[in-house]
C-alpha cells in the first residue's frame, strides 16, 4: 500500500552506522559507496526510509559526533559526489533518505571553534559557551559531562573554560545565539538542497543551558553503581532549556519550506516524556521524537511497553495543542543489541522473532538498526581493541557500545563475513558471520525473511500504521491490544517469558501466528495477530 502524504507517519525506518555497514574500497572503514552498493538488501526489507548516522568531516574521536565541517563528507566516507548517487539510488528504490544532525556541539577542529577561542572579540566569540575561571582557577560551575569529569576545559588562548557536555574535544555550540542557530539552519538548506528527505536531530535536548550557569542539584542515590560524576547531579541547569522550543520551531519552519520532510528528535535523560511532548506539539515543531525507553531497559516486559504507550495516547495537550508521532527502537548505534539484553541464549531466535513483530506492531514509526534483521547478538569487544572512548574512560563497569557497532556480515563464507577485504575496524564474531545476509536470505524460517514478512503485514494494513491503540493488556508475560483503524480491528498478543500461556483470542481471521502461537495458547515468546470479525 502508499503511504499517506505524510510518509513518515507510521514508517519503518532503517538505521546505517557507515563505518561498519559495507566497505567498498578494502580500508576496513564502511563508506558510502559501501551503502549504495547494498542498498538493495534495505530496500528488500520493505522499510520506507533510512537513517544514516554522521559521515561528515571530522577527527572521529567520537566517530563522526564531532564535527569538524558540517556540509562535506570526511574523506574515509568517500565525496560529496558519493553522497549523492547514494541518495539518487535511495530514491530510485523507493526508499527516503535521513541524516543525523548534530547541533549541541562541534568538533574542536571545526572553523568555527578555531576562530572563537582565538580571543574575546571577533564575530564568532560568543559561538561557543566560554566562562572566566572562579577565583581559585576552578571551573565556573559543578556540570560534569557525559563521558566522564567536569564539563568545562580551560583554554589558554582566551584564558577561559569552554563548555563541552561530552568529550572535550567536543566544545558546546552556544544555542542561545541567534547566529549560531542561523548557521545551523543554513546547513539544513544544503542538505535539503542535495535531496535529503528529513533529518534526525542529535542531542537536541543538550543545545541550550541555563544562562545563569547555576549549580546542577545532587542527584537522588538509587542504589545503582554510578560509572560517572555525571551520574550524581540532575542535569536541571545543564541541558533541557525551555528555549529549545524556539530552535526548534525555527528547524521546522526550515523543513516545511523544503516540503515532505521528516523531523525526529533525540531527546535522552531522566524523564524526558514531557521534552518529547514539548518538542512534537501542534503544527509548528518536530514531526516525532526518538524514545529511550527501550534503549537501556534491563528487561522487556509487558508493563514497561504500557507504560510507554500509554504515554501516546494522541489526545491534544492542555493548550489544545495536537499530539506528536512517537518513534520507537529496540537498539541503536549507541544500545547494546537487545535479544543479548533481555533473553536467554537459547531463546535468542524465537525472541528476535517476537520482538520484531512487537516493535512493528506499537503505535508509532519504527527504528531497525542495521543487523537487526539478522538477529545479530551484542559481540563481546576485548579492552585493547576497543575504540569506544566512554567505554575505555569506565572500562569495565559500562557496556561498550563496541559490541553492536561490529560490522554487518553480508556473506558467511567470505573474510570478514564480505564486509571488507582488508581488516575491519572492529572485529566480526564467528557467531555473527553466521547469521550473514546470505545465509538467512536462503532460508524461509531465518529472522531477515521473517522481518520482511512482518514488515509486508504493518504496510497492508492501516491499523497497524497508523491505528489507535486500545484495549491495552499488561499481566504477568501476557501482552495484548487491539490496533484500530476505520472499520478494521487488529487484535495483537504476546508472550513475553519463556513458559506458555493458556489464552483464547477473539474470533477474527489470524493473519500472523508466531512461534507455534494459535486462537488458544501462546507458546514460549509466542505472538498472534487476528482481524476481528
Amino acid at each position: 500500500m502508499t503511504l499517506s502524504q505524510d510518509w513518515w507517519r507510521g514508517a519503518t525506518i532503517y538505521q546505517i552506522y557507515p563505518r561498519s555497514f559495507a566497505d567498498s574500497n578494502g580500508d576496513g572503514i564502511g563508506d558510502l559507496p559501501g551503502i549504495t552498493a547494498r542498498l538493495d538488501h534495505v530496500a528488500s526489507l520493505g522499510v520506507d526510509a533510512i537513517w544514516i548516522s554522521p559521515f561528515y568531516t571530522s577527527p572521529m574521536a567520537d566517530f563522526g559526533y564531532d564535527v569538524a565541517d558540517y556540509c562535506d563528507v570526511d574523506p574515509i566516507f568517500g565525496t560529496l559526489a558519493d553522497f549523492d548517487a547514494l541518495v539518487a539510488r535511495a530514491h530510485a528504490l523507493g526508499l527516503k533518505v535521513m541524516i543525523d544532525m548534530v547541533f549541541a556541539h562541534t568538533s574542536d577542529a571545526h572553523a568555527w571553534f578555531s576562530q572563537s577561542r582565538a580571543d574575546r572579540d571577533n564575530d564568532k566569540a560568543d559561538w561557543y559557551v566560554w566562562r572566566d575561571a572562579n577565583a581559585d582557577g576552578t571551573p565556573p560551575n559543578n556540570w560534569q559531562s557525559v563521558f566522564g569529569g567536569p564539563a568545562w576545559t580551560w583554554d589558554a588562548r582566551r584564558q577561559q573554560y569552554y563548555m563541552h557536555q561530552f568529550l572535550s574535544s567536543q566544545p558546546q555550540l552556544n544555542g542561545h545565539n541567534p547566529a549560531v542557530r542561523e548557521a545551523c539552519l543554513d546547513v539544513l538548506r544544503f542538505w535539503l538542497a542535495r535531496g535529503v528527505d528529513g533529518f534526525r536531530i542529535d542531542a537536541l535536548n543538550h543545545a541550550m543551558f541555563d544562562p545563569d550557569f547555576a549549580d546542577n542539584p545532587p542527584a537522588p542515590d538509587t542504589g545503582k553503581p554510578r560509572t560517572r560524576p555525571y551520574d550524581f547531579q540532575l542535569k536541571t541547569n545543564s541541558m533541557n532549556h525551555p528555549d529549545v522550543v524556539g530552535f526548534i520551531e525555527e528547524i521546522a519552519a526550515v523543513c516545511r519550506q523544503a516540503g515532505a520532510t521528516f523531523t525526529v528528535a533525540e531527546i535522552g535523560g531522566d524523564d524526558a516524556d514531557p521534552l518529547m511532548k514539548a518538542y512534537t506539539a501542534g503544527e509548528t515543531r518536530l514531526n516525532s521524537a526518538y524514545s529511550f525507553d527501550f534503549l537501556y531497559a534491563e528487561a522487556l516486559t509487558p508493563a514497561l511497553v504500557a507504560k510507554t504507550q500509554g504515554a501516546w495516547t494522541g489526545e491534544p495537550d492542555s493548550n489544545g495543542r495536537s499530539e506528536g508521532w512517537p518513534s520507537w527502537a529496540f537498539e541503536n548505534h549507541d544500545a547494546p543489541r537487545h535479544v543479548s539484553r533481555w533473553v536467554e541464549e537459547g531463546h535468542r531466535p524465537a525472541f528476535a522473532r517476537m520482538t520484531m513483530a512487537l516493535l512493528l506492531a506499537l503505535r508509532g514509526n519504527a527504528f531497525l538498526f542495521q543487523g537487526q534483521e539478522l538477529g545479530l547478538t551484542q559481540d563481546d569487544i576485548p579492552f585493547h581493541l576497543l575504540k569506544d572512548p566512554e567505554a575505555i574512560a569506565n572500562w569495565p563497569l559500562t557496556l561498550s557500545r563496541d559490541g553492536v557497532r561490529t560490522p554487518m556480515p553480508w556473506v558467511a563464507g567470505a573474510d570478514h563475513g564480505g564486509f571488507t577485504t582488508g581488516e575491519p575496524w572492529l572485529p566480526l564474531s564467528p557467531a555473527n558471520m553466521a547469521r550473514a545476509a546470505d545465509v538467512q536470505g536462503e532460508d524461509t524460517d531465518s529472522q531477515l525473511n521473517w522481518t520482511r514478512c512482518l514488515i509486508a503485514l504493518r504496510r497492508a494494513h492501516p491499523a497497524l500504521l497508523t491505528g489507535t491503540m486500545e484495549d491495552l493488556r499488561a499481566e504477568g508475560n501476557l501482552l495484548s491490544f487491539t490496533r484500530r483503524d476505520g472499520g478494521e480491528a487488529l487484535h495483537c498478543a504476546f508472550n513475553l517469558g519463556a513458559q506458555p500461556l493458556a489464552y483464547d483470542a477473539p474470533e477474527g481471521d489470524v493473519l500472523l501466528a508466531l512461534n507455534g502461537a494459535d486462537m488458544r495458547g501462546l507458546p514460549a515468546y509466542g505472538a498472534i495477530f487476528v482481524r476481528m470479525a
